[in-house]
């Protein structure tokens, strides 16, 4: 029978991010929390209850690699004293005094996990009872039942190793607390063999980590000895090396995926009795699934393996995707029926199964008959002004210029783009989306918003000032309503981190600019204050990976023209006299293939396109970029290739680690570290900015260095805004006096 690899745990409303808000604002109790969690999963469940298994333990409230962390023990110093639910949001999201773990991405996604940080000294005290508690409440609703478990190999090369030992060292310390977490799950059970675990590791798709390649055979059967069903899932992409030695050990199944991988190197499991998990139905994107394209590709399997050792499931999990269109009511009608989310991707997967085994119902028969084979519109893209592809004078040249005209001081500030979206801000936005209220009226709300940002930050003393993006309702959404090609769900919400949770845009046909997208705002907001005020935009890149994008073109082609796009903005913005205009590829790195002989491709495009758009800009134009939660070591180059005058990067749960990597590089741009966590409700303080600052110092020159938070505003509020930025200006002022 078929399977998914995981559900998504939002809710079909985001009742999780709404309970969750709500008791972290202490308006709901934690048995009120528990409360909808509970309801959740069971509704989750109850879609998947004609598959083989419902997915347990792939529920959380925050990420499962915390979960896992808090399962083992994994839990550093700075922790202890707190317990249960206090102790896991402080890891998430710190507590007073107390900083969080670092957040980064999973993979190539946009979701964000918890970096676990391991020590050898730590005492790891396992405790199965969170997930003993989901499978008691499956089992009581009459179940079968697979426990979601993230692998030890992808574990632990996620994880930040805050001593000097090796990855040998920690796989052998943490072993053993992880083998004793299997084993109590298998005494859920008095006969083990009752009990299902999916091992997820997608780190294995990477075939680059040699240091544990000798020991997955060996732990696996380890894993198995305990006496219960195994099934190691593998995604994102093919994870040929690793699937050999799958292949060699005693496990039972192997899930992996053939959307973004390929059937190269099953051979290897055609002597073995081991079932394949096909995941030929996305996981990740919302187009509808080819399914006749799929049912030869499950044909192709069959002749390696047998029909009886193959089922239908999911590429990877399905929390990648919004929960469902049943109440998606404004697609047009030719996007509507190109659409699956995650309840309609089951029942694709259910329907491939029965049509692939030869079992299909009447109704899934007219099913099949009548799915829906869509062609993308190919034309040509709407010819765009001819740009130059780089800039043509050197860096040198114009950060001179650009000295000279802006006449900044040593370590200038600023901040990352957005304020705080308030109740009233959002209100405003709904009423006009709706036509409650008319234009002027909308209007004269946002200029209200932009004078009060600005006002403040001329109080606060901010050097480069933002207009605070009130207008804006995400930095993809908003730019994608300005551009054609692009269609919006209503509820189509996937979670990015804890309660966070984006409405990607869907890139369904060519794309090009209606007309001036920022220009009005901006301007309105330089008009309040003699100092530069910043343009904002996002950059081709990222829209293009926030997105869910097309799949009948390459995707250099759709974020070419995404480029040429924002290229046109830029053109207008350096005409309407803005000096400064920052372009935000917060999401460049998450764009990288996970194979490393898929990297070269992917950066020459990539960054090809981000000059393609920022090439325009005059030399006396500054450009900015801004980088979240990214490793740069690997990608130094391409940061280089960018040509942005100043990059801002996401910094403060890492002290000044990353900016090792920029000087190591030797890079001479300047650069923006982020001084305080925007993701923690905590107010840092003047000298732990000060001391954050200190740290940077130590690594890059003052001249290179620009100050400024971590990421935008929006998520925060503004009784803690005020005083971090006020505390981030005093603490820049003494150390200028130190200097």
């Amino acid at each position: 029978m078929a399977i998914i690899i995981g559900f998504p745990r939002i809710g079909e409303n985001r009742e999780l991010k709404r309970a969750l808000e709500s008791y972290w604002a202490q308006k709901i109790s934690e048995q009120d929390l528990l409360n909808v969690a509970q309801e959740l999963r069971s509704a989750h469940w109850e879609h998947q209850k004609d598959l083989e298994f419902v997915c347990v333990n792939d529920f959380s409230f925050y990420d499962n690699m915390l979960d896992l962390s808090l399962s083992l023990g994994a839990i550093p110093e700075r922790f202890k004293g707190l317990a249960g639910l206090e102790l896991y949001f402080a890891m998430a999201r710190g507590a007073k005094g107390i900083p969080a773990l670092e957040m980064t991405k999973w993979f190539n996604t946009n979701y964000h996990y918890v970096v676990p940080e391991l020590a050898l000294q730590t005492p790891y005290l396992v405790n199965a009872e969170y997930i003993h508690k989901q499978y008691k409440e499956a089992k009581a609703k009459g179940f079968n039942i697979k426990i979601s478990l993230i692998g030890i190999f992808t574990y632990l090369a996620l994880s930040r190793f805050v001593d000097n030992a090796s990855f040998e060292e920690h796989f052998q310390a943490i072993k053993k607390p992880y083998l004793e977490l299997v084993a109590q799950i298998a005494a859920f059970e008095q006969n083990p063999q009752q009990i299902t675990i999916q091992f997820d590791e997608p780190i294995f798709v990477r075939g680059e980590h040699k240091e544990f390649y000798n020991k997955i055979k060996d732990f696996y059967d380890e894993i198995k000895a305990i006496g219960i069903n195994v099934f190691v899932s593998c995604y994102f992409e093919e994870a040929k090396e690793a699937l050999e030695l799958l292949a060699q050990s005693k496990i039972d199944g192997i899930a992996l995926d053939f959307v973004y991988g390929s059937t190269k190197g099953i051979q290897c499991l055609k002597s073995t009795s081991k079932r394949l998990f096909a995941g030929v139905v996305d996981g990740r994107n919302i187009w509808a699934t080819p399914l006749q394209q799929r049912l030869e590709l499950l044909k192709d399997i069959q002749k390696i393996l047998p029909q009886t050792n193959i089922s239908v499931s999911s590429s990877c999990s399905l929390l990648h995707v919004p929960y469902t269109k049943a109440k998606e009511q404004k697609f047009p009608e030719d996007v509507s029926k190109k659409i699956c989310f995650a309840y309609e991707k089951i029942e694709e997967i259910k329907l491939l199964e029965a049509k692939f085994k030869n079992q299909c119902t009447t109704a899934q028969e007219s099913q099949w008959d009548n799915q829906y084979t869509y062609s993308q519109n190919t034309q040509s893209p709407t010819q765009h002004k001819q740009y130059p592809i780089r800039r043509k004078e050197t860096y040198r040249e114009r950060i001179l210029m650009q000295h000279s005209i802006f006449k900044l001081p040593l370590l200038p500030t600023t901040t990352i783009g957005s304020f705080p979206q308030t109740t009233e801000l959002r209100n405003l936005r709904r009423d006009f989306k709706k036509g409650i209220i008319d234009t002027e009226t909308y209007k004269d709300g946002i200029k209200a918003y932009i004078r009060d940002c600005i006002a403040l930050q001329e109080k606060i003393g901010l050097d480069v000032l933002v207009h605070g993006e009130p207008e804006r309702n995400d930095m993809v959404e908003y730019f994608g309503e300005q551009l054609e090609g692009f269609a919006f769900s209503q509820n189509g919400w996937v979670q990015s981190y804890g309660s966070r949770c984006v409405k990607p845009p869907i890139i369904h046909n060519n794309v090009s600019r209606k007309g001036t997208m920022t220009v009005e705002w901006i301007l309105y907001a330089q008009s309040q204050t003699d100092k530069i005020v910043k343009g904002m935009l996002t950059g081709p890149v990222t829209i293009l990976n926030w997105s869910f994008v097309r799949d009948d073109i390459s995707r250099k082609e759709v974020c070419t023209q995404i480029a040429l796009a924002i290229a046109d903005e830029i053109n207008d913005l350096q005409n309407a006299g803005v000096k400064i205009i920052q372009v935000d590829e917060a999401a460049f790195k998450e764009g990288y293939p996970l194979r490393k002989e898929k990297v070269a491709e992917y950066e020459q495009w990539a960054t090809q396109c981000f000059r393609i758009a920022t090439a325009v800009a005059k030399p006396e134009v500054q450009i900015h970029t801004h980088m979240c939660y990214s490793q740069f070591n690997d990608i130094m180059e391409s940061i280089q290739s960018l040509d942005a005058d100043v990059i801002s990067i996401e910094c403060a749960r890492s002290g000044n680690n990353l900016l090792k990597a920029f000087k190591e590089y030797n890079y001479i741009h300047e650069i923006g570290p982020g001084v305080y966590d925007i993701h923690s409700p905590q107010i840092p303080t003047t000298e732990n900015i000060k001391k954050q600052i200190r740290a940077f110092l130590e690594v890059l020159p003052k001249e290179q260095l620009w100050i400024n938070p971590d990421c935008g505003l929006k998520t925060r509020k503004n009784e803690e805004v005020h005083p971090s930025l006020t505390h981030m200006i005093e603490a820049v002022k003494q150390i200028r006096q130190e200097l």
